[in-house]
């Protein structure tokens, strides 16, 4: 059932953040999409999804990807779209310190161009070292950069923090960044 769940969960993360047009689907303005026609359309598609399915997924999701509006009729992914979307969030005051994380294949570009959002709306940045070199090992050896946010807000950077507690911004110059791996 482990197995299911994640390729479930990877699949939505398609549909609610790059891609809904290959199942059909229609997100609003803010990335929401309807539940009961998200679920229909994962079906028609083959892969078998019910709401107490998709509860479970947004529930146990490690990264916290998913988030149901408050009656649960509508879902959306929390931040790593590639379509257009607005997820409305207000600008916030970063702590100090966040923290990126990458595989060392990337640094040398880093250090040239800094953290760049590249197809995504944003660069996610996260206050957790331990978060921040789980993701950098998804693609390589891992490397946590630290973010010298609140520096980069005060010279008007502007943050936003996602409903899962993820930090976005739109770049960060090299100049903030201590590369200290």
């Amino acid at each position: 059932m482990e197995k299911q769940l994640k390729h479930i969960s990877k699949f939505l993360s398609l549909i609610l953040r790059h891609q809904p047009q290959e199942i059909g689907l229609t997100l609003d303005q803010e990335g929401w999409a309807d539940v009961a026609e998200l679920i229909e359309k994962t079906n028609k598609r083959g892969l078998r999804l019910d709401f107490a399915t998709l509860q479970i997924i947004v529930d146990t999701n490690d990264k916290k990807r998913y988030s149901f509006n408050d009656d649960k009729t509508r879902i959306r992914a929390n931040q790593g779209h590639s379509v257009e979307i607005d997820l409305n969030l207000a600008a916030q005051v970063p702590p100090a310190l966040l923290f990126h994380g990458t595989a060392d294949r990337f640094i040398g570009a880093i250090r040239q161009h800094g953290l760049q959002k590249m197809n995504r709306h944003h660069v996610h940045l996260t206050a957790h070292e331990a978060t921040a070199r789980n993701v950098g090992g998804r693609h390589g050896k891992p490397v946590v950069l630290i973010v010298n946010a609140l520096i980069m807000h005060e010279q008007s950077h502007v943050f936003y923090l996602s409903a899962n507690g993820v930090w976005l911004t739109d770049h960060v110059p090299p100049a903030f960044i201590e590369f200290n791996n």
